[in-house]
């Protein structure tokens, strides 16, 4: 039932930075994507969840081996730093930008939280993939 339940809250999590993504491709890095909300409000709707679910999920689920799980934690960690990273080029292309703000300090802590999903995810599969040897 926890490996059930994990699953769910990690794909919702791919769901909510899918959509995220979007919405930041479609508005090109600036407010103007299909929802209703300016960047700090989809942060915090979208982006706040989707990387808090796939650690919740981890630790519901940590002593019960399921390598589905794993790889869907190393989507969601995936999705995170590559998005992370896909806007910030997308910010630093937009001219609009003051050349002297730093860009990478807001998105470090993101991408780090990203790479410990990540991390999470291949520990899930590691213990996952240890098969008993016959005595």
């Amino acid at each position: 039932m926890t490996i059930k339940i994990s699953v769910i809250i990690t794909s919702i999590s791919i769901g909510l930075l899918l959509i995220y993504g979007a919405d930041a491709a479609i508005g090109g890095g600036t407010d103007q994507g299909f929802l209703p909300f300016d960047h700090k409000v989809r942060g915090i709707a979208l982006g706040i969840p989707s990387v808090v679910l796939p650690i919740i999920a981890y630790f519901i689920s940590k002593g019960v081996p399921s390598k589905m799980l794993g790889v869907l934690i190393v989507m969601s960690g995936l999705l995170t730093v590559i998005g992370s990273v896909a806007f910030l080029v997308m910010q630093s292309s937009i001219s609009t930008i003051e050349p002297d703000k730093n860009r990478m300090s807001e998105f470090a802590p993101v991408i780090a939280v990203g790479v410990f999903i990540i991390i999470l995810g291949a520990i899930k599969i590691k213990k996952s993939s240890k098969t008993i040897s016959p005595s």
